[in-house]
């Protein structure tokens, strides 16, 4: 077999072959035998037919086609690992020759990797918030710890912002009643935003037992959009009674035996909290720092089908509704000229990502162990809630689990980045990665690779 690569742009190549006829004599038994299954020819058997006489009956062009579908795939990755391309997607193949008995020649045009460079990860730099835990973090988790133990109690007040209320609601648009506005006992908390907008407005002062009329645009339902007279009936009033901070208040929402012990594990946690907060900043930063100092000619295939991937997700939401995912993009206040920009532009820097780091945990020589991809799969049924069988059987089905993988060595790849990245917080003090992050481990071996080496 002789194979030539042609390189038509910096993500794209075409792969000449051609193939002596002398090297498809595997293909031609394999086209003998299942050609011979599917043809019923007297005195023979089913499958049992010799080639010359399964010939003289469907003649020769079925057994060239079954031939070429069987060989060009194979004489492809033949091609492909030994001119040792990184291939991206599927091939477009056309036989440009077919000599009966001397020779098949074909081509296949394919996206592969762009050489990329990257540069020093030590001469990337970022800077990320402080961590310090201030006296107010600690008195909002308080006050956030009890409102959880506060309780309500009637008032025969007008209400305010802050109360708890029950409410009556209806609406009209252009004096046609709106049904599914309509409800009854409706518990509400004045100033939290959950309802539509203006209610607030008209709650804040009521007595219980009154009613107040207000406009609001619908944002959902056959009247998104338009203008609608709401009236909110106001059938009770309760405010919010917290308990007072004291040693018992301590007791009562912990295990602490005092308020000093509950506002020191509070600071501990808070303080745990920022870091993390610190180490996904970091990450992300360093991250974009890096994908600002690097270049990359992108495949328009792949990147087409990253665009696809996320257009169907979007709609599938909707049930691959066209008419609601039209209410749905002008409830966000977007046209769909912007929102296939938005796509795009998203799609074009996630192929960019995965370019990069795929080519860093080339150049770092960076595997995945059972151990790694398990904690990635266990991870992930926990977000799905499924089992992690059940998710690893999903994945199978829908081959995904080639992309669990080159995500996990994605992942290390990016954390080997950031390692060697200079970190700072805003005042200028270099960060110490491994408190953020956990000491370096070395790179272990994969099965595969432990066993090869024994």
């Amino acid at each position: 077999m002789k194979s030539t690569v042609e390189h038509l742009s910096p993500t794209r190549v075409r792969i000449n072959v051609e193939v002596p006829f002398d090297e498809l004599k595997s293909d031609f038994d394999r086209a003998y035998r299942k050609l011979a299954k599917q043809v019923r020819i007297p005195g023979f058997r089913p499958g049992k037919a010799p080639a010359r006489v399964l010939e003289s009956r469907i003649g020769r062009a079925p057994v060239l086609d079954e031939v070429v579908q069987e060989a060009i795939p194979a004489k492809y990755l033949e091609a492909v690992n030994s001119g040792e391309l990184r291939t991206l997607g599927r091939p477009d193949f056309e036989v440009t020759k077919i000599e009966d008995g001397e020779s098949l020649a074909f081509t296949a045009e394919v996206d592969v990797r762009p050489e990329i460079t990257v540069p020093a990860f030590g001469d990337l730099s970022v800077s990320v918030d402080d961590q310090e835990v201030t006296d107010e973090d600690v008195d909002t988790q308080l006050n956030e710890l009890r409102a959880r133990f506060a309780t309500l109690t009637g008032v025969q007040r007008p209400a305010e912002n802050g109360d708890f209320v029950v409410v009556d609601l209806s609406a009209t648009v252009d004096g046609e009643e709106v049904e599914e506005a309509k409800t009854a006992g409706l518990s509400y908390e004045i100033g939290s935003g959950q309802l539509v907008e203006g209610i607030d407005e008209a709650l804040i002062g009521a007595s219980e037992g009154e009613s107040r009329n207000f406009t609001t645009t619908l944002v959902a339902g056959e009247h998104a959009g338009r203008d609608a007279d709401v009236t909110v009936a106001l059938t009770s009033v309760k405010e919010r009674q917290l308990p007072e901070l004291d040693d018992e208040f301590a007791q009562l929402a912990s295990e602490f035996d005092t308020l000093d012990e509950l506002k020191a594990d509070l600071r501990t946690r808070l303080g745990r909290v920022k870091k993390m907060q610190q180490g996904v900043q970091a990450r992300d930063k360093v991250l974009e720092a890096l994908m600002a100092s690097v270049e990359v000619p992108l495949p328009e295939a792949v990147v087409q089908g990253e665009i696809d991937a996320r257009a169907h997700d979007a709609i599938h939401a909707l049930e691959h509704d066209e008419a609601r995912f039209a209410e749905w993009l002008a409830e966000q206040g977007q046209t769909k000229e912007e929102f296939d920009a938005e796509v795009r532009e998203a799609s074009e820097q996630a192929v960019k990502t995965q370019l990069v780091l795929d080519a860093i945990a080339d150049a770092e020589q960076l595997s995945v162990t059972d151990a790694e991809l398990t904690e990635r799969i266990i991870y992930q049924a926990q977000r799905f809630g499924v089992s992690p069988d059940e998710y690893v059987k999903r994945a199978q089905q829908s081959g995904q689990l080639g992309a669990i993988f080159a995500d996990v060595r994605r992942g290390k790849a990016l954390a080997t980045v950031v390692r060697q990245a200079t970190v700072t917080d805003a005042a200028g003090n270099a960060l110490d990665l491994d408190e953020l992050f956990g000491e370096a481990k070395p790179e272990a071996k994969s099965t595969e690779e432990a066993a090869n080496a024994e």
